[in-house]
């Protein structure tokens, strides 16, 4: 672990609070600087109101740019972005349980706004939007401990044998 992941005290730093470290100095005859994945993240956010299927919205690393954003997406994943601009949100206010004031907030949001290539759309996927079968599920288990306790009530004196040579 980098000395980039471990604050002062020695407590673990999570992704999103680190400092991306600066890029050393290129001097004239030195090899050429190789990053293979950058130490940027970004979050795909599903938004609250509708919007073109070309848009997308990303909660990214405070210290992306805009050409940070579209590189990110256009070399590691292929996707060619037309337009990026960002916002950001302020983070809530954490009060005091006892005494009630503001004694700190929560870290800023930086939200990038994506506007996709020509031809390319994104829908969110509707992961929760479907029933569940687990009541299925449910049924099945039923049945078939049910079949394992007749099973066992057959056999009860044969129970410390394993239950391929009864």
């Amino acid at each position: 672990m980098s000395h980039f992941t471990k604050n002062l005290i020695g407590k673990y730093i999570p992704l999103w609070k680190r400092k991306i470290p600066k890029y050393p100095i290129y001097w004239k005859g030195d090899p050429q600087l190789r990053v293979f994945l950058p130490l940027f993240w970004m979050k795909l956010l599903k938004p609250k109101n509708k919007i073109p299927s070309d848009r997308v919205q990303f909660e990214v690393h405070p210290q992306m740019s805009t050409m940070d954003v579209k590189n990110y997406l256009e070399k590691i994943y292929k996707v060619p972005v037309t337009d990026v601009k960002f916002a950001t949100h302020q983070g809530e206010p954490i009060e005091h349980p006892l005494r009630g004031s503001v004694v700190t907030r929560e870290d800023d949001k930086k939200i990038a706004f994506v506007v996709l290539g020509e031809g390319q759309t994104f829908e969110f996927p509707g992961i929760f939007d479907k029933p569940s079968d687990t009541g299925k599920q449910m049924e099945d288990y039923k049945v078939e401990n049910r079949k394992m306790e007749r099973a066992n009530q057959k056999l009860w004196d044969k129970l410390s044998l394993p239950p391929w040579f009864r």
